[in-house]
């Protein structure tokens, strides 16, 4: 992968998928009903670094739903916006958007949109998606890619469909993402069920994990650990990931509009 990628470390801690280690299986059926999210859902989160048993926090990141219209057709219009305290920019600053319109019907991409400030680094870019031509025009060019492609945003979404009644501990699902003008098989490993106590509150929840490579902050193999309610919405409610030094966490703070009952959730302590 190239060496920007390797710049998008803090909104990939929530989306969870960027250096994520290539997987060689071929994905599997595509095909997936959208029960999890709608529009007028937001999620907040906050982004905690802990050493020592200490939580220092870092920052912030929303990610929002709304229905739109592309080509004449539905989609959802989904932003991840991520950014550092004014109190953390001194060590790395971060001032992240991504965007993605996803056919509502398929739940697949049709366009991406990235602008990223993080450090001295500022990046634009746009890829548009030809799902049935197995194309992406991104600013760079058009490239080949496989059937049902996902872009890193829109993955989330996916990921949140997915049935997990349908795997049991260790299986790994397949799927691919269209990142840096390259084409990821890559793959999340199903752990299981869990409850799961947390500063913002207790829930039942579906556990997996991405499979990392080394990277500038992150160590390879299976140190990220996801969370996520066990109902329809399946909501991200931490993501723990060992550092070189210390580690990551982040938590679900808020939510609005969901889209079903939040059976996962126990009992809350929602800021």
């Amino acid at each position: 992968m190239r060496h920007a990628s390797k710049r998008f470390i803090f909104i990939f801690l929530l989306i969870h998928l960027f250096w994520i280690k290539p997987y060689s299986q071929t994905t599997g059926d595509c095909k997936i009903k959208n029960l999890s999210t709608r529009s007028g859902e937001t999620l907040h989160y906050k982004v905690y670094y802990t050493l020592a048993g200490a939580y220092l926090g870092a920052g912030e990141a929303t990610f929002s739903n709304t229905l739109s219209t592309y080509n004449h057709k539905p989609v959802y219009h989904v932003k991840g916006v991520g950014r550092t305290y004014k109190s953390y920019d001194w060590f790395y600053k971060v001032r992240d958007v991504y965007e993605s319109y996803i056919d509502t019907t398929t739940m697949l991409p049709v366009k991406f949109v990235r602008n990223v400030h993080e450090g001295n680094t500022q990046i634009y870019s746009q890829v548009l998606f030809k799902q049935q031509e197995k194309k992406a025009v991104s600013t760079n060019g058009s490239f080949d890619v496989p059937a049902c492609v996902q872009d890193v945003l829109s993955a989330i979404y996916y990921a949140r469909n997915i049935d997990f009644s349908k795997y049991k501990a260790g299986d790994k699902i397949p799927f691919s993402i269209f990142i840096d003008d390259q084409v990821f098989p890559i793959y999340i490993r199903y752990v299981g069920k869990e409850k799961l106590h947390t500063k913002y509150g207790d829930y039942q929840t579906i556990k997996f994990k991405p499979l990392l490579i080394d990277g500038t902050i992150f160590t390879g193999g299976e140190n990220m650990t996801v969370w996520v309610t066990d109902d329809l919405n399946k909501l991200p409610v931490l993501i723990e990931t060992p550092i070189l030094v210390g580690s990551i966490k982040v938590y679900l703070k808020r939510y609005e509009g969901l889209r079903n009952k939040t059976a996962g959730i126990l009992n809350e302590n929602i800021e």
